[in-house]
């Protein structure tokens, strides 16, 4: 495979899906609001129970009477945006070279219920950072992928995407973009792929970066011992953990057992998509006591949404 196997790639979303999505949202069902009741793990009172319903309301009436999802596309476009075949499986992802002579080529990986979106407005400071405030710092050529089955590296070709079967397709496209040497980045399901792709091309790989957690959890609860061994930063850390495994792990559960039922849901109700991922959104934003969309772009959120 080389370069001539790569195609330009303009987002252009059907004008019946976009009237689809704001009858859904207009016809939409909510739910009665649950009763609220504190926690031993002191989270919002507001939201340990899942979304709010009145929260949920007002975002998705912006949703369909205030978010412009064409602008939004547009402003996307602007951003140089290519496909490719790698196994048999549609692969998107967004390339930008810097215009320093010895930039270095940095692959950025997203996870969920993320996208390549949460990279756009990394893209100027990593390729042109002299324009943005830091001469001295290094240039980078950007790679964003969509990962396998997330948004337009869609639909799934099969199911043998584990994590060893995308890292190697990550590293044929850099391959394909004529990068030889590169470093990677990633969050999420991306911490789990960036350490992999230096496991499957270790001499390519100049180093990896990661924001998220790589391997399994630790065993808890701790003992005392152990405990007592810990600075206060790190027993918050274990507390945060504690308060995520008795409250937030059902969603893995889930998407890791029942994929296909999870989908079905959220396919068919955009509510639904919304509510599954401003949940994890509030719950992942800190400072987590306050309110997501005054930490993140509203309408960046949204378009995430839109994509899924």
């Amino acid at each position: 495979m080389s370069a001539s196997d790569i195609q330009p790639f303009t987002i252009h979303m059907p004008q019946e899906d976009l009237d689809d999505l704001q009858r859904r949202l207009a016809a939409a069902r909510h739910p009665s609001p649950l009763p609220q009741s504190a926690n031993e793990w002191g989270a919002s009172s507001a939201w340990d129970r899942g979304v709010p319903q009145d929260w949920l309301a007002g975002l998705a009436e912006y949703w369909r009477d205030g978010f412009d999802w064409r602008a939004y596309e547009q402003r996307l476009n602007a951003v140089p945006q290519f496909t490719t075949t790698i196994g048999g499986q549609p692969l998107h992802f967004l390339h930008v070279r810097s215009e320093e002579p010895d930039a270095v080529p940095l692959l950025l990986a997203h996870g969920w219920p993320g996208s390549f979106l949460e990279f756009v407005d990394l893209i100027g400071p990593l390729t042109a950072p002299a324009r943005h405030g830091h001469p001295e710092a290094v240039a980078f050529d950007v790679v964003v992928p969509s990962a396998p089955g997330f948004a337009f590296s869609s639909p799934l070709a099969d199911g043998g995407w584990d994590d060893t079967r995308v890292a190697r397709a990550y590293a044929e496209l850099m391959t394909r973009l004529g990068y030889e040497r590169f470093g990677v980045q990633g969050g999420d399901y991306g911490a789990g792929l960036a350490p992999e792709i230096a496991r499957v091309v270790p001499d390519r790989v100049i180093g990896v970066h990661v924001n998220g957690t790589t391997g399994p959890m630790p065993a808890l609860p701790l003992a005392e011992e152990e405990l007592a061994a810990l600075t206060d930063r790190e027993k918050r850390a274990i507390a945060d953990i504690e308060a995520f495994m008795w409250q937030q792990f059902g969603y893995i559960s889930l998407q890791s057992t029942r994929p296909g039922l999870v989908g079905t849901l959220l396919t068919d109700s955009p509510l639904a998509q919304l509510a599954w991922i401003m949940d994890k959104f509030q719950a992942w934003t800190w400072p987590v006591e306050q309110d997501v969309l005054e930490i993140l772009d509203r309408d960046l959120l949204l378009a995430n949404v839109s994509l899924y």
